[in-house]
């Protein structure tokens, strides 16, 4: 159920123990091809579906399109909150089921940049909560909830990328006519340290602003990762419903 539809009695009449989806997306940069509020459009789809196959049993927040895009800040149209402003939005809204009562929680993601301050607030907001054993509070990003290789055997990515394969062919479901040119070259990914985590801006790694193979994309992969993706987050959320409320294991 979206929490948008609801009035305020009906808020306070569900059970707090109900799951709540908290989807953050972001508004940024997607190369020549795609549109700058792709991250948005496309977990604004998954959350639709997933809303319509869960129904009553989770609530779902409004979408927050605002996220942490200050790595793509050299292209033009690119809105990003302040990193530490970005976390202290992601704690507050977290805080703010907390008030309500609500103890399952999920900062549902759909924007790389986000990743480190969605599993930031989580663990801060866990530690000053930390007498309760009752609170389940996750951060957890659409595309590593399913293993993309096993989608579709002519995926010619392995991973999300940005305004690659992907997420292109996703947008050419739900918005063909903001898709443009897909001719476009491949921008590797890149293997630089590895198994470090290196600060990086996008113009370090990509001149035209894309990472991956957009020229591979068409809208029946886009389908399958739609479908599979919205199955990744039911069953999530489903995993939220269905935790004993007490011990660390799912």
């Amino acid at each position: 159920m979206k929490l948008t539809d609801l009035k305020w009695p009906e808020v306070d009449s569900l059970s707090k123990d109900l799951p709540v989806v908290i989807p953050i997306a972001a508004h940024e940069q997607h190369g020549h091809h795609m549109p700058l509020h792709t991250d948005s459009l496309l977990l604004g789809e998954i959350i639709r579906r997933a809303e319509e196959a869960l129904g009553d049993d989770a609530l779902f927040a409004p979408l927050q399109w605002l996220g942490n895009s200050h790595h793509h800040m050299d292209f033009p149209g690119t809105l990003s909150a302040e990193p530490r402003v970005y976390l202290d939005v992601l704690n507050g809204l977290l805080e703010n089921f907390l008030h309500h009562g609500f103890k399952r929680l999920v900062l549902l993601n759909g924007h790389g940049g986000n990743m480190v301050p969605g599993a930031q607030a989580v663990f801060e907001v866990r530690q000053r909560h930390r007498d309760r054993t009752d609170l389940l509070l996750l951060s957890a990003t659409y595309w590593d909830q399913v293993k993309v290789p096993e989608i579709r055997d002519d995926l010619v990515q392995d991973a999300m990328g940005h305004a690659g394969e992907l997420e292109t062919s996703m947008m050419l479901v739900i918005r063909p006519e903001l898709v443009g040119e897909l001719k476009r070259d491949e921008v590797p990914k890149g293997e630089s340290f590895a198994n470090a985590t290196r600060g990086w801006t996008t113009k370090d790694r990509s001149t035209p602003g894309h990472i991956g193979v957009p020229a591979a994309a068409n809208p029946e992969k886009g389908e399958a990762l739609f479908q599979a993706f919205t199955a990744g987050a039911v069953k999530l959320v489903r995993e939220m419903q269905n935790w004993d409320g007490q011990s660390w294991d799912a």
